[in-house]
């Protein structure tokens, strides 16, 4: 009976114990799914949706813009530069616009706020969150008119509801004071307060005009990537391409530093959560293999009496602790598919719980707990659990083939 057969009669000596210990296995590859998965689905929502309010995954900007926004900062051949930046096979798309700092009157009230130059015939569902949130009449259909999108707790406060007028007061591209008048075309509700009381959408080439940009002169071209995890490797790649020398290229990292903060922060949390987990784990698989190797001190001793070498003992533990990870990552997988199928598709509303939506950064926060996970993150979650399982068995290994097996015959 070869080394492996050996170990496996072992294992199942205590079914009971095996079992049990393979269950503790199962439970921490359940909870590192649960925590892993949560990140993964959160975080990128998060980052998505930041990216969809203006400034994308990656922003392409004049230099200094970001630190001191002003609209005598302004991109030119903003259309050649776009064009340039489709042609990354990262890109999803690039959006041209114009964001600034405004001040918005009614016949009641003014307040003051920033408005955002969009060409409708960009964008869409995934790059723009406030056209996703429309509530009453409809996005802006042309770059041209006079027409606005504003939020619904800017236009309760100003006291304006569709059809009516406002007048918008900002500075030129040479730092003048200009106004222009302009009519609701239609209300958003993002769910941030913030937002919706502080935010208006007007048209990309009413916009430059008022400003007094060229055609092809905007504030910034936000790029939607296909992924948002690869935002640092892309924006490093564009930085280096001479298409956008003296220009600022910016990750989503960069442009919104409060958002990243939180994501670090919190993801560190996990880790630690995660890393307990581990431990709680890791001290089961060694309680186990040391209980059975101490149970058979007189066995091992018995055994190299009769030629097996210490090393031997240590492979044939090692090769116990090894199924033992198997059982318990099988266990473990056949566990938690069902209960991802679920947290993926369907996931708890955290909002019916508590009755309140929750904002971070000016970004909505997903009231449905749900999971998602990368690829790489299952491959982190398995091995990183083989290889726990494979170190809680190398003490007990090793003290299997450390007594001289005279000694271990004289236990009882």
């Amino acid at each position: 009976m070869n080394l492996t057969q050996l170990a496996w009669r072992n294992l199942w000596r205590h079914k009971r114990r095996t079992l049990i210990t393979a269950s503790s296995i199962a439970f921490g590859v359940l909870l590192s799914v649960t925590f892993t998965g949560a990140g993964d689905y959160f975080y990128t929502r998060m980052i998505d949706a930041g990216a969809s309010m203006g400034m994308g995954h990656i922003t392409i900007e004049a230099v200094d813009y970001n630190r001191a926004p002003s609209n005598q900062k302004k991109l030119s051949h903003a259309d050649l530069l776009r064009q340039k930046t489709l042609n990354f096979p990262e890109v999803s798309d690039a959006v041209m616009r114009i964001n600034g700092q405004a001040m918005f009157a009614s016949a009641r009230k003014s307040l003051a706020g920033m408005f955002i130059g969009i060409d409708p015939a960009q964008e869409n569902n995934t790059n723009n969150l406030f056209l996703r949130s429309m509530v009453k009449g409809q996005m802006l259909q042309s770059a041209d008119g006079d027409g606005i999108v504003i939020g619904v707790e800017l236009a309760r406060k100003l006291g304006v509801s569709l059809g009516k007028k406002l007048v918008y007061t900002t500075t030129d591209v040479n730092g003048e004071i200009v106004s222009a008048i302009a009519r609701v075309k239609g209300l958003f509700k993002t769910g941030v307060i913030e937002v919706d009381s502080a935010v208006g959408i007007l048209p990309l080439h009413s916009s430059q005009k008022t400003l007094g940009y060229q055609p092809n002169e905007v504030t910034l071209l936000a790029v939607i990537l296909k992924d948002q995890r690869l935002s640092v490797q892309t924006r490093t790649k564009m930085a280096t391409d001479s298409v956008y020398a003296g220009l600022e290229v910016l990750s989503w990292q960069q442009s919104q530093p409060d958002l990243a903060s939180f994501i670090a922060v919190d993801r560190n949390n996990n880790y630690v959560s995660q890393f307990l987990i581990a431990l709680l784990v890791a001290a089961g698989i060694l309680n186990t293999m040391l209980m059975s190797v101490l149970e058979r001190t007189r066995e091992f001793g018995v055994m190299m009496a009769v030629g097996m070498s210490p090393l031997s003992l240590f492979r044939l533990v090692m090769l116990e602790s090894l199924g033992l990870a198997i059982i318990g990552l099988i266990l473990g997988t056949l566990v938690s598919i069902p209960w991802y199928w679920y947290m993926s598709t369907t996931g708890i509303d955290l909002a019916s719980a508590y009755g309140v939506e929750v904002s971070l950064s000016g970004i909505l926060l997903d009231p449905v707990f749900k999971i998602r996970l990368f690829k790489e993150s299952i491959i982190a979650i398995l091995l990183g659990l083989f290889g726990l399982a494979l170190l809680s068995g190398m003490y007990p290994a090793w003290q299997a083939g450390r007594v001289p097996p005279v000694d271990s015959l004289k236990t009882i």
